[in-house]
């Protein structure tokens, strides 16, 4: 029967040192009574002399035990390798010299990945970047639960930026289905929730995610580009034709409501062909004069 190790998460616990003020006040007077004790050694004994050297050690170790903190910064304290807190406290802050201290950064981090060569969701090679905005959350985690949590992170949004981009195609995908080039926001959402998923055993909160770089890969780039290309000439042609109907047909409805000319259909359909290649021709038209009548 295979057994299965569970791994214990840490959870962060605000509990840290004490504020530097009292102590830093009591170490000067230490040292003071301590030059005083070796000063006054020969009048009143050795014991004075070995006071001295007591409150000498006694200020070394409690000078030891001064940090201090800005904004957005912790210290994580460990005692013996236990873990004891996490102060967030700002300012000048004192604790016993035997207590283990590591500075960790709570401030908010913005990470623009490398760009990376992906296949889409239809196996087109393309050119892929995100821009990543976290920060540390619980202190305990990034510490204690992984080697390395900058570096974890890292490696975390190359491993999820790849994995979002599978889900979609470039751009042309299916009715209804969004795509990489038109729906960033989509796309930015799901990337955060991924990334938030991967990395929340780090203690690390993702802010924001965002792509910053799309584009095909260069040996599909040029094919890519004319298809971009004939289905715009397409779309425009559409649009032309679309209008030059309508444009036809308001004119036949105005000739006929107005009684210019009666036309039977033979010259409707002439007329209909003439105006078609005017309104859809992408050159000038050159005029032609008929000194005939449409039937020779």
């Amino acid at each position: 029967m295979t057994e299965v190790h569970t791994i214990n998460r840490s959870a962060e616990r605000i509990r840290g040192g004490a504020g530097g003020g009292l102590p830093l006040l009591a170490l000067p007077f230490l040292v003071g009574v301590a030059i005083w004790a070796f000063v006054n050694a020969e009048a009143f004994g050795d014991g004075l002399r070995a006071l001295g050297a007591l409150l000498i050690v006694l200020a070394s170790l409690m000078s030891a035990g001064f940090y201090s903190m800005q904004p957005n910064e912790a210290y994580v304290l460990t005692l013996f390798g236990s873990y004891v807190g996490t102060d967030r406290t700002t300012g000048l802050r004192w604790v016993l010299p035997w207590y283990g201290r590591k500075k960790i950064s709570l401030r908010v981090r913005n990470v623009t990945s490398e760009m990376l060569k992906v296949n889409d969701r239809r196996g087109n090679p393309i050119e892929i970047a995100a821009n990543i905005v976290w920060r540390v959350a619980d202190s305990a985690q990034a510490m204690f639960d992984v080697d390395d949590y900058v570096a974890f992170v890292n490696i975390q949004i190359e491993t999820g930026l790849r994995e979002v981009a599978s889900h979609y195609a470039y751009d042309h995908a299916e009715e209804g289905e969004p795509t990489l080039r038109a729906n960033a926001e989509e796309v930015g959402a799901r990337l955060r929730a991924d990334l938030q998923s991967r990395i929340a055993v780090a203690g690390v909160a993702i802010d924001e995610a965002h792509l910053m770089h799309l584009a095909y890969a260069p040996e599909i780039a040029g094919s890519m580009l004319k298809r971009q290309q004939a289905e715009a000439v397409l779309a425009a042609r559409r649009t032309i034709v679309a209008g030059a109907v309508g444009m036809v047909e308001n004119a036949l409805n105005q000739l006929s409501d107005r009684g210019v000319v009666t036309l039977d259909e033979e010259r409707k359909a002439a007329m209909v062909s003439n105006l078609l290649v005017v309104l859809c021709a992408d050159r000038e038209v050159q005029p032609v004069v008929n000194a005939g009548t449409l039937y020779g």
